[in-house]
């Protein structure tokens, strides 16, 4: 099993990259809220992993702390939430915020995400209610909301992104292509106008 890899991030594409650990390429699937915290391509990075074993496929996963990586495997053994719907809830909210979902029985938080419907979000809430001791026995989550000063670092940076991709979409850009551009300056800025700024420059060709 593999659980932690520490490489150079060599190619990003939401949600996949490629982490190069001493001439080995690992391609890796990771929510948004951990691409929000990586550098750009040629930076360093350490990611706490899940390897998800199917009979077509070895799946790698990626997280930027290992409180991402207990909510991703407490949400995976939910009944109808594979890997595809985990890694959606993880790009959609940190890990406190969904925490505070639970406790607030916030079902109208939890279907704004996508792939996630009133009966999901209801099963959502009772199966990790059922899972809590589970939950926090392997992870301070609770903690975060108040504490943690690195998940609102990165709560922060994922605004940005989505601010600055709502901005580019609104300039013209797909929303696919607008998220490939931002990819590439991630980490290189801390306001939404600069990412914006630098990605348009970078499409531009340095102009």
């Amino acid at each position: 099993m593999i659980g932690r890899l520490h490489g150079v991030v060599l190619e990003k594409q939401a949600p996949e990259l490629l982490l190069d650990v001493n001439g080995v390429g690992y391609e890796v699937m990771a929510p948004m809220t951990t691409f929000a915290t990586l550098g750009a391509a040629g930076s360093p990075a350490t990611l706490y992993t899940h390897l998800a074993v199917r009979e077509d496929a070895h799946v790698l996963y990626g997280f930027s702390d290992k409180s991402q990586r207990t909510l991703f495997r407490t949400l995976i053994k939910v009944s109808g939430v594979g890997p595809k719907l985990a890694l959606a809830i993880l790009s959609g909210m940190d890990v406190s915020a969904f925490a505070r979902c639970v406790q607030n029985d916030d079902i109208a938080s939890l279907t704004k995400l996508p792939g996630v419907g009133k009966k999901t979000a209801e099963r959502l809430i009772v199966e990790m209610r059922d899972r809590l001791k589970e939950w926090q026995t392997q992870a301070p989550l609770w903690q975060l909301a108040d504490d943690n000063d690195a998940a609102d670092t990165r709560a922060e940076a994922q605004h940005n992104l989505q601010e600055a991709e709502t901005a580019l979409v609104a300039l013209g850009y797909k929303p696919a292509e607008a998220a490939r551009m931002l990819n590439k300056v991630s980490g290189q800025a801390d306001s939404a106008e600069e990412l914006v700024r630098l990605a348009l420059r970078q499409s531009l060709g340095g102009a």
